[in-house]
């Protein structure tokens, strides 16, 4: 962070998101929800986290929003899911991760395509998030897209690409985490990052 001051603003035409739409059941990846009210020490009578209260309280940490695509091996067809839940890891050698959870849909045909782009999306892309956060139909339908250096669909506009190829996984809860080793990478484009925090989405403004 610089010594600019920043805020989270909700994307004008955006409204904030909810658990139907781009959230923690719509496209299997770690969304948090915005939810506001839950148990002051976040826990059930039998000592288990709430579930609700968890997102709630995570929902605070603000995130960056990214597509991760590839090509179905099976049909040919651009396929891909987003996620807020991504990271880097290492430099030596260059490695990200990600969470997907268990029951995605998307994730098998990505998984089985062998390589992966990760798309950092920009600002006023969450158009392109409910898309990706979609079960069922063409995802890609009305998108604009070209090709990475390793095959997959780069979205345009997105800020960066990053070519990758799973490196492990991790089973974790309801979630795999996937460590990914990065083959390749750019900026693509310009502009600020599309955010997510307190279940909305949202744009920084210096």
């Amino acid at each position: 962070m610089t010594t600019h001051a920043a805020r989270l603003l909700e994307t004008a035409g955006h409204p904030r998101a909810t658990l139907a739409g781009c959230g923690t059941t719509a496209n299997g990846v770690a969304m948090q929800s915005g939810l506001s009210q839950g148990p002051s020490s976040g826990a059930e009578s039998n000592g288990a986290v709430d579930g609700r209260w968890f997102r709630s309280v995570l929902g605070h940490f603000a995130t960056g929003v990214v597509a991760i695509t590839s090509i179905d091996p099976d049909t040919g067809e651009p396929c891909g899911l987003a996620a807020n839940s991504f990271t880097s890891v290492s430099l030596d050698p260059p490695l990200v991760a990600f969470c997907v959870a268990h029951s995605s849909t998307s994730w098998p045909r990505l998984r089985a395509a062998g390589t992966q782009t990760i798309n950092v999306l920009a600002e006023h892309q969450q158009p392109v998030c409910a898309a990706l956060a979609g079960r069922g139909g063409d995802k890609f339908a009305g998108l604009d897209w070209t090709v990475s250096p390793g095959g997959n669909p780069v979205i345009e506009e997105s800020l960066a690409w990053i070519d990758c190829s799973i490196e492990a996984e991790h089973p974790a809860g309801d979630h795999v985490i996937v460590v990914a080793r990065v083959h390749r990478l750019g900026v693509h484009g310009d502009g600020g990052p599309l955010l997510f925090f307190r279940g909305g989405y949202g744009r920084f403004h210096a």
